[in-house]
């Protein structure tokens, strides 16, 4: 099967829910989100059997001008898997969490206003998929900019919640602010290389004696990428639109866009932290410092928080700080060492699920309690020991106690600093872990050790009962085991 399918039935899938969802007549919504999660575990299936022109130069598609954009190698492979999995997980995380969203769409206990919700993260999500594929920084422009939008309506999708609207303020403002970096910074990389295919950047920058006019349109790509991925001093946006957004637009935004901006940034910055590349040690120690900054000021900024919302928001740029710091350590493929883009991709790929898996837990803390600071987790111990065992086990993960999978996503990018000689980044990287298992650990305190406000239980739905049993023993199984992950990338 030809690749460029999958985006097209992920396409395809969106419209059909939207379509449907608007003749449909039915009081529960939830029906949406159960045709969106099956249909996306279909494609994902059908990734694997998704093929490029190199495994089929003999089909006649395989000489379409399309492919000098578009391109199907192991890396687009998994990071379209990452996509289809993480909408899919969010739409389930919809499902649930749907009454809250009922409550401030339209009048409590009426969900009208919802049925567009679950076709929104099929959108981004071929965006996402797109991005992964790009090999032109127009086509990988016009899929950000899809997965950008949609997310704008997300995210002040609780139109009659104030913090709803003003985190989607903030972001819209914010997103065409990077845009306009972006696009200025593509504009002066084409001027200087007479290209925008990545695949060419390496040939066309080779012996350049000026290089002044490519740096300085290769900084403004990196601050508008950094926008996406929450590094510094693009991070402004994240702390509010965590904190006022839907809980599942926050999941999705915290490893589905993370994940979209990583794998464009790897593919965008391979030509030019290249061996043979004329602005190699510029671009490295940019990276360095930027990946110095994001790692302070997220894990400093976070032991303050109260909500955990906001917690998690910090907690996101800090681990930006970590995947940005494997990047700057750059490391080509090799038989005996972890490369680089091997280090991000397993990185995300754990923190896809721990993240989602905490996130499961704040949107039921969310519709029982109704609330998401610390302070809510008083007790689950006692009221739910399951619940906060799990939670516990996930939380410590993105830590990076030993024995989890964020332990070893850690470890992979301090070993590539090592490697590289980034002692400064690894004293810092250091730092910053610590500071992680403070924050972290106030929540496990507060779940253990201190008495609940309420003592009502807390009655789990079949989808979260089973998302987070399923994504706590991943985490315990990638933390002893993570060669899975790694045959995947291959």
């Amino acid at each position: 099967m030809p690749a460029y399918y999958l985006e097209a039935l992920t396409v395809t899938l969106g419209f059909i829910i939207l379509v449907a969802e608007a003749f449909v007549p039915t009081k529960n919504k939830s029906w949406a989100g159960f045709a969106g999660a099956i249909g996306l575990i279909a494609i994902l299936v059908l990734t694997f059997f998704a093929v490029g022109p190199d495994a089929k130069p003999e089909a006649d598609w395989a000489a379409w001008p399309l492919w000098n954009f578009y391109q199907m190698d192991s890396l687009a492979r998994f990071y379209k898997l990452f996509a289809l999995l993480a909408t899919s997980l969010v739409l389930l995380m919809a499902i649930d969490y749907r009454g809250i969203l009922s409550r401030y769409t339209d009048e409590p206990g009426n969900e009208n206003g919802t049925g567009e919700f679950y076709s929104l993260p099929i959108f981004a999500c071929a965006g996402m998929m797109w991005m992964a594929s790009a090999k032109d920084l127009a086509g990988a422009f016009v899929a950000l900019e899809l997965v950008t939008i949609t997310f704008y309506i997300l995210v002040a999708f609780m139109r009659r919640n104030v913090g709803s609207l003003e985190a989607g303020v903030k972001y819209l403002i914010l997103g065409a602010l990077s845009t306009g970096f972006l696009v200025y910074g593509i504009a002066w990389i084409y001027g200087t290389t007479g290209t925008m295919s990545m695949e060419l950047f390496p040939a066309r920058i080779a012996g350049m004696e000026n290089t002044v006019p490519l740096l300085f349109g290769i900084a403004l790509v990196l601050v508008a990428l950094g926008f996406k991925v929450g590094a510094v001093p693009m991070q402004m946006w994240i702390p509010d639109v965590y904190q006022g957004a839907p809980t599942p637009t926050t999941a999705f935004l915290s490893v589905g866009s993370k994940a979209a901006g990583f794998v464009l940034l790897l593919r965008f910055l391979a030509p030019f932290v290249g061996e043979a590349s004329p602005v190699r040690s510029q671009v490295l120690t940019i990276l360095l410092i930027l990946a110095g900054a994001t790692l302070l000021f997220g894990n400093l900024a976070a032991i303050a928080q109260s909500n955990f919302k906001r917690l998690l928001a910090y907690s996101s740029i800090a681990h930006a700080g970590f995947l940005i710091l494997a990047i700057a350590a750059w490391t080509p493929t090799s038989e005996s060492n972890i490369s680089s883009v091997e280090a991000v991709s397993f990185y995300l790929a754990t923190y896809l699920i721990m993240t989602l898996g905490v996130f499961f837990v704040v949107a039921q803390i969310r519709i029982h309690r109704n609330g998401e600071s610390i302070s809510d987790f008083n007790g689950l111990g006692k009221t739910h020991p399951t619940l906060a065992l799990a939670m516990t086990v996930l939380l410590a993960s993105l830590a990076g106690v030993p024995l989890t999978a964020g332990f070893i996503g850690k470890f992979f990018v301090f070993q590539l600093a090592a490697g590289a000689h980034l002692w400064i980044g690894l004293g810092i990287a250091v730092v910053a872990a610590a500071a992680g298992f403070y924050y972290y650990f106030k929540t496990i305190r507060a779940m253990w050790w201190i008495d609940a406000a309420d003592d009502h239980v807390i009655k789990l739905p079949r989808i979260t009962k089973f998302a987070v049993a399923a994504m706590t023993v991943l985490t315990l199984v990638f933390g002893v085991y993570p060669y899975p992950v790694l045959e995947l990338l291959k």
